[in-house]
């Protein structure tokens, strides 16, 4: 074995470790990120690394997924980073597929409704103290504020999933107006930009929705689906859930709100990246096809969320020193990022509608509001103990 190849077996199983032990999310991610590949192995520096975590962040995709990729991609290039994808996805999504499995085979004893219960609840104050935190880390002006509500309020009258893509765009364009009021900065050179990673992109999508019209088969209607909603994904997975829910919730029923909110309280239980949860939904969505129809499904709907992300960081990260000397691009951000925010808080509110009317829902919601708020345990904990409250209660 040579060098290069040693040197890239200790890199995946690096990301292995961080598969299966990462909880928390992408906050939580990165300073795992910072001590393994920064710290102790010296793949980059910290500032290199917080630069490719920032970029990410303004990508649509998963935010650590693109991060660890992007890493791999800097280590040993293409090969490389679709390895580090697989093996930082996989895990999570064999979780949740077997999380569904189960759930499909629980739910007629009534036990996994029983234990999940309380998890519903827990599910819609993880979903508000997500809109909470984007809301104060994003928004500093009023026209963003302003963006926030009207979203919120859009978001939750009209359900319709083609209407998010639309309120992202528009939020952009609220305050790309004001871009006279970021700093110039100096611009050495024109901008090149290699359009082979966006032209792959463009093409998978394009080949998904003309196969998927023509053979309705349900795994690649699925696949499209998802990687749809992967391309339009700004913020993380808090705000995938507004759109994964209006779409095969309200608008396909694939799933029923239950099923649902019981999957996503689980995923913050789960290590990995959050945007796993879409293979509990994809296993779900086809559960009249018998279990390899189930597992097929999830396989399908986590490589649609995954692959736009990918696809973006390698297309964008060429040239994105570039890009972010340009003021109209770094003043859209506020208002995609405020849009994202207010379609977090029409979630909870949608995701809540649904419960049963009782003294205990609204009050689990606001103590996991401010478990999260007000206390360092972690998210995983939270999770155990609702589900212990489901068997005891």
């Amino acid at each position: 074995m040579t060098i290069k190849q040693v040197r890239y077996y200790i890199f995946l199983k690096d990301v292995l470790i961080l598969a299966v032990t990462a909880f928390g999310g992408p906050q939580a991610h990165i300073a795992l990120f910072i001590d393994k590949f920064v710290v102790k192995r010296g793949y980059l520096s910290e500032k290199e690394l917080m630069e490719l975590n920032a970029l990410c962040q303004i990508l649509p995709g998963p935010t650590s997924t693109q991060t660890i990729t992007a890493i791999g991609f800097k280590v040993g290039g293409l090969p490389l980073a679709y390895l580090t994808l697989f093996v930082w996805a996989l895990p999570a999504v064999a979780i949740m597929i077997l999380l569904a499995l189960g759930f499909t085979f629980f739910k007629s004893s009534g036990f996994l409704l029983d234990m999940t219960q309380y998890i519903q609840p827990m599910a819609v104050g993880f979903i508000a103290y997500a809109g909470y935190k984007i809301s104060v880390a994003v928004i500093e002006s009023k026209s963003g504020i302003l963006v926030m509500i009207l979203a919120a309020l859009l978001s939750y009258i009209y359900t319709n999933p083609f209407l998010f893509p639309v309120l992202l765009l528009a939020g952009g364009l609220v305050t790309a107006i004001k871009y006279k009021k970021q700093p110039q900065v100096e611009k050495n050179e024109p901008l090149k930009i290699k359009w082979d990673g966006f032209f792959l992109w463009a093409g998978v999508f394009v080949l998904a929705v003309a196969l998927g019209a023509i053979t309705k088969l349900m795994p690649i209607k699925l696949f499209e689906n998802f990687y749809r909603n992967g391309s339009l994904i700004f913020g993380g997975g808090q705000v995938l859930i507004p759109l994964l829910y209006s779409e095969f919730v309200e608008f396909k029923h694939y799933l029923t709100s239950q099923e649902f909110l019981s999957g996503y309280g689980f995923a913050q239980a789960v290590p990995g990246p959050v945007f796993s949860f879409s293979a509990y939904i994809g296993s779900l969505s086809m559960r009249e096809y018998g279990t390899a129809g189930k597992i097929l499904g999830g396989l399908s709907a986590a490589a649609g969320i995954f692959l736009p992300g990918t696809f973006f960081i390698f297309f964008v990260y060429r040239f994105w020193e570039g890009l972010k000397r340009y003021r109209i691009v770094r003043a859209s951000l506020e208002g995609i990022t405020a849009a994202s925010s207010g379609m977090v808080v029409a979630a909870a509110l949608l995701l809540f509608n649904p419960l049963e009317t009782n003294w205990y829902n609204p009050t689990i919601v606001v103590v996991t509001f401010a478990l999260l708020q007000f206390t360092k345990i972690p998210s995983p904990f939270i999770i155990l103990g609702g589900l212990l409250l489901g068997l005891v209660f």
